[in-house]
């Protein structure tokens, strides 16, 4: 039974972060979730008792993903690990030309909408993005310790300001319809860690 429960409710959370990630959390309304998920809306409450909770469910699991998709990509033993967060902001860039219509960052879609709505998500969204400033961080520790990146390099201020600005090149994305913001980004990130 549980597992029928855990597929139902991940089929909910995987189908409101594709609605979402298109229309945003308020221009979402629950029956647009329930009829695109197939669920009954007696289900949707079995699970999550508002649409609330659900956001935060959905930013959680999101947050969860995302992450372990990082940890996959830092782990890479095949180069250094200055090449891996290359490799990281390489694949944002090449996708950023599917997010113009469907923006698939849900830090850059929902964090301005919601910051002001949902407390308990805007916290998600702060804890989610130090997160993965964190794991930006520990790559550039990584890459000073492996000689690929120089160790005087302030690890937690370059990963907050790559962080901060590859958000912004895909809102700039997202608003000019171009990938132009994104390239800039990249050519930003290579002068600031030296690798152009």
């Amino acid at each position: 039974m549980k597992s029928s429960y855990e597929d139902t409710r991940q089929h909910l959370l995987d189908t409101g972060y594709t609605v979402m990630a298109v229309k945003g959390f308020s221009g979402v309304g629950l029956s647009e979730i329930l009829k695109t998920a197939g669920v009954p809306k007696g289900s949707f409450y079995h699970y999550f008792k508002s649409k609330e909770q659900f956001g935060e469910a959905l930013l959680e699991d999101y947050f969860r993903s995302y992450l372990e998709q990082m940890d996959v990509g830092f782990s890479s033993r095949d180069q250094s690990a200055a090449d891996n967060l290359l490799a990281y902001f390489d694949a944002w860039q090449k996708s950023s030309g599917e997010r113009y219509d469907a923006h698939r960052c849900l830090v850059v879609k929902l964090s301005a909408e919601v910051a002001d709505l949902s407390e308990s998500m805007r916290i998600i969204l702060r804890d989610g993005t130090e997160h993965i400033i964190q794991k930006l961080q520990n790559c550039i520790e990584l890459a000073g310790e492996d000689g690929s990146l120089p160790s005087t390099l302030n690890a937690r201020a370059t990963a907050a300001s790559l962080y901060q600005l590859w958000l912004g090149a895909s809102l700039l994305a997202k608003l000019n319809r171009s990938d132009t913001p994104v390239a800039e980004a990249m050519l930003a990130t290579q002068e600031i860690l030296g690798k152009h």
